[in-house]
């Protein structure tokens, strides 16, 4: 392929000769025809009655994989947990087993780098807006403590980013909203560079969130523009990122969606049975493409759904699912908010550190250069330890969260830059292995939770969906909310937003002590 390509390309099954194999002759990928195994005699097992055994098919009529009755066994058995049955959902659903069967390849693992440049570039702008606040109070005069509402300005972005994007990618596609986010991002963050008043300034940080959800700090700002433009010239021009085939569905582009299909499996170097007729026998002819297609109006009732009472409700169920349910979204909105009420305005506590005069920047940078690079360890020590028997997700996440927020509260103990910079590295370590755990513990404990009460039907995964979009939405708004707290609260004394965030780590983990389930070694639904 060509090192430049179209960006905005349209693609034809012919363009990819070769790829395509009839459902018969294809290579289903095991994980998936386990999975609807597993499925299907967890429902015969959970109702075993009379109307089960009469229905029971005969040995000429068993499941086959291979056919397009299995597949389409496979779907139904989707369907009736998922809440939705139109031709737009039967055939999405088709669409994922064919891209499962084709598995991880190319492509995959291009568009996994590629991702992680958006997550790249969310991190390093937190950390930009932290290293320019002792430069914007120096170059415009605001407070140490007024000058934390920059931070405060760039949540707001990225709480409208994410609301945004997370909708505009089903309206305009994913492939515009992928590359449209660094974009922004970058080119606003040139723009702070150039900010002439303290406000201009924050208004530029609340549009360069939107992308992401005299002392130097000018360079570094142009600076980290112009990483994040590289980054996006690298998404933009060298690689071709196929649109996505579901929101190809719903917009009524059936044969683009399965070309799409067919180009991620040229990229592997894979085959797949994917095709139109196969679509059309499942979900409907194309003569219904009108009815097919989604409308805006649908897609943003869809997405609202997501917080209906209709999917919340269920997260309470039972005594001990509510409780775990709370749980869970007291955990991410304390760390949401214990955070970056310390990291968002280290650089600020590194330079007060001394009761003397005020730390040279070029300290400054280098003890939060150190701190940030002990921390990276810390991930990849959590890989490890959350497979120690005896100590698991559950036990690998509460001990470092305490821990985190011990070593938070020692931070306060002395002014002494060395001292504080060796609290600050094991903090940043032991915080890494806490964030390293987070997101997958959470999301498997709570799968776990509905697979021990409950079978499919009760418990679909959109409700999963909704503790976990809804526990994210609690994140953001505490860390909106840190700044906020950081500026009174530091009015009064300097340390109390430290107070604040070590006391906040510290309920965290109480919570995390009463967690009822641990998933080492269990598979989720």
């Amino acid at each position: 392929m060509p090192i430049f390509m179209n960006p905005f390309g349209k693609h034809d099954v012919s363009d990819f000769e070769g790829v395509y194999v009839p459902l018969a002759h294809a290579q289903r990928h095991p994980s998936v025809v386990a999975a609807h195994e597993h499925r299907k005699h967890s429902l015969t097992e959970d109702a075993p009655d009379e109307k089960n055994i009469e229905s029971s098919p005969s040995p000429e009529h068993r499941y086959n994989a291979y056919t397009v009755e299995g597949l389409r066994a496979e779907i139904e058995l989707d369907l009736s947990a998922s809440g939705h049955d139109t031709p737009y959902d039967r055939k999405s659903k088709v669409i994922n087993k064919a891209i499962q069967d084709i598995g991880m390849g190319k492509y995959q693992w291009s568009l996994f780098v590629l991702c992680g440049f958006g997550w790249l570039a969310d991190n390093m702008w937190l950390q930009g807006v932290a290293l320019t606040l002792p430069g914007l109070t120096a170059t415009f005069g605001p407070s140490e403590t007024l000058v934390r509402y920059t931070t405060c300005a760039t949540f707001v972005g990225l709480c409208l980013g994410a609301s945004f994007w997370g909708v505009a990618s089903d309206v305009i596609g994913r492939r515009l909203a992928f590359n449209a986010t660094l974009f922004i991002a970058g080119v606003f963050g040139c723009a702070v560079g150039g900010g002439n008043t303290w406000v201009g300034t924050c208004g530029l940080f609340a549009a360069l969130g939107v992308g992401v959800g005299g002392n130097g700090w000018r360079y570094m700002n142009i600076t980290l523009g112009a990483i994040t433009l590289v980054m996006f010239g690298c998404r933009f021009f060298l690689f071709h990122l196929y649109e996505s085939p579901k929101f190809l569905l719903s917009r009524g582009r059936q044969a683009e969606a399965v070309a799409t299909v067919h180009g991620v499996a040229f990229r592997n170097k894979k085959t797949t049975w994917l095709s139109e007729e196969i679509l059309n026998d499942i979900g409907g002819t194309a003569v219904v493409e009108e009815k097919q297609q989604l409308s805006v109006s649908e897609i943003m009732k869809r997405n609202l759904e997501k917080f209906s009472t209709q999917r919340i409700k269920p997260l309470f169920a039972t005594w001990e699912l509510g409780l775990m349910t709370c749980l869970v979204w007291f955990c991410w909105t304390t760390i949401g908010m214990a955070y970056p009420l310390f990291n968002a305005f280290l650089p600020q506590y590194l330079a007060n550190s001394s009761s003397e005069q005020p730390t040279a920047p070029s300290i400054i940078y280098r003890n939060y250069a150190i701190t940030s690079i002990v921390g990276v360890p810390g991930s990849l020590i959590a890989y490890y330890t959350v497979n120690i028997k005896y100590l698991g997700r559950k036990g690998t996440i509460a001990i470092s969260t305490l821990i985190t927020g011990v070593l938070v509260f020692c931070f306060t103990i002395s002014s002494d830059p060395d001292f504080q910079l060796g609290f600050t590295c094991l903090e940043a370590f032991f915080q890494n292995i806490m964030y390293g755990v987070l997101y997958a513990y959470f999301r498997s404990v709570v799968n776990r939770m509905y697979q021990k009460y409950s079978t499919p039907e009760v418990f679909p995964a959109p409700y999963r969906g909704t503790g976990t979009g809804i526990a994210s939405c609690l994140n953001r708004i505490a860390g909106l909310c840190a700044p906020i707290v950081a500026v009174n609260a530091g009015q009064t004394n300097p340390k109390a937003p430290i107070y604040a965030s070590g006391g906040l780590f510290l309920a965290a983990f109480v919570a995390m002590c009463f967690f009822p389930i641990e998933t080492r070694d269990k598979e989720s639904l």
